[in-house]
């Protein structure tokens, strides 16, 4: 009987338990396929080999029986849990690119030897960039029996159209965005509405076009403060807006000009001193952007003063939506999606089809090379969402003025 191992590695996301549940159903298909729950994403792999002793096995595995797991895919959260642990996290600190070449290697083909130890034959990665990029690796340097399943709630990998968690995430965030109006409009308030996105504003820009949010600012396009801010809060105002809700993606930064025009709280030293995770990524959200901007807003005595003479209170908030975003159960989208990448993965390690990752390309789950598969996906500001964006931030005030 074939043992295939399955881990989910990074954040938790919406559809985790989908894709679990989705290769499941295609080894109950086969029929001599056990599936084994590797616990904790790849911390197990980062062990010692002398450390992966029997108990350690048995501690950091799960034999998943699919007759104990009925409906799993409704479920939020991860059954075999998660953890952000990089076995590669050695590699950061090289600096030559040639050592760094060589440490992949080595750190690549140790993963590999493991499959024994740990009793499965392959493996399935469940992840972001860096959960997958760590397996394009394994693969890369071991030609590891190992496929990919692409998760994130961000939204940026390049080998899908879509990852699962994305809708389930984005309508989390647009339902908050459109709650909060309620509290905007009765207070007259400015909101900061901080969105997760570490260096992608997928999820900014489809929650705050949907939720109709008044500013919106990516990671992508630097924004100036007077100009995509503070003027754009003049316009409003002055054309009898009381309420203003400005989506603020988590990795969105000011031009290196605004910075040092407009900034007392914050500097390009607080930006390039950032704290990073165990993957090198910068901790955005430890810089608290979305309070800095509020807190520059509050000191705007020129806005003040434009609010009070357009007879509007002049009163800002910051909102930090955070884990908020991946919790509680997928929406249908990412149920669905989620049971088609299980499925489609444990059918490419049936099929022996190793080094791929499951991929949405238009109604088709296909697969793609998991080295490619697991670069970044950005927002493209030429794109025709980011044209609505811009609109929907102009047309507002100005057909309010009309109608005035």
């Amino acid at each position: 009987m074939m043992r295939v191992g399955i881990l989910t590695g990074g954040g938790d996301c919406p559809g985790l338990n989908a894709v679990i549940y989705g290769a499941l159903l295609r080894a109950f298909k086969e029929g001599s396929v056990e599936t084994v729950g590797i616990k904790k994403g790849w911390e197990v792999f980062a062990m010692n080999k002398q450390d992966i002793t029997p108990e350690v096995v048995k501690r950091y595995t799960r034999v998943l029986d699919i007759g104990e797991l009925d409906n799993l895919h409704t479920q939020g959260g991860t059954i075999i849990y998660t953890s952000r642990s990089n076995p590669f996290k050695a590699v950061a600190r090289l600096k030559d690119p040639k050592e760094k070449e060589e440490k992949s290697r080595e750190i690549g083909q140790d993963l590999a030897s493991k499959f024994g130890l740990l009793g499965i034959d392959a493996l399935i990665a469940v992840g972001g960039d860096d959960t997958c990029g760590v397996a394009a690796a394994m693969y890369r340097f071991a030609k590891a029996r190992i496929c990919a399943c692409p998760k994130t709630i961000d939204n940026d990998l390049a080998g899908t159209d879509y990852t699962f968690g994305f809708f389930s995430g984005t309508q989390l965030a647009s339902d908050t965005l459109d709650n909060l109006k309620t509290t905007a409009s009765s207070h007259q308030r400015v909101f900061v509405v901080e969105v997760m996105g570490r260096d992608a504003g997928w999820l900014t820009l489809y929650s705050g076009i949907s939720s109709g949010s008044d500013i919106i600012l990516l990671p992508e396009t630097p924004f100036d403060f007077r100009r995509d801010i503070v003027e754009v809060l003049k316009a409003r105002a002055s054309a009898g807006y009381k309420y203003h809700i400005i989506a603020f993606s988590e990795g969105a930064y000011p031009t290196k000009e605004s910075l040092e025009r407009d900034f007392t709280v914050i500097s390009r030293k607080d930006i390039d001193e950032c704290p990073r995770d165990v993957f090198g990524n910068p901790l955005l959200a430890k810089l608290n952007l979305a309070s800095k901007i509020a807190k520059e807003l509050k000191k705007r005595e020129d806005l003040k003063k434009h609010f009070e003479e357009s007879d509007s209170n002049y009163e800002v908030r910051d909102v930090v939506l955070g884990h908020t975003m991946r919790a509680g159960s997928p929406g249908v989208y990412d149920r669905i999606l989620g049971l088609r990448y299980g499925y489609h993965a444990m059918g490419y390690i049936l099929e022996g089809n190793f080094g791929k990752m499951a991929s949405l390309q238009g109604t088709e789950i296909k697969p793609v090379d998991i080295i490619e598969g697991a670069k970044k996906k950005l927002v493209n500001p030429q794109s025709d969402l980011v044209e609505i964006k811009e609109m929907l931030t102009a047309v507002k005030y100005k057909s309010k003025k009309q109608a005035r």
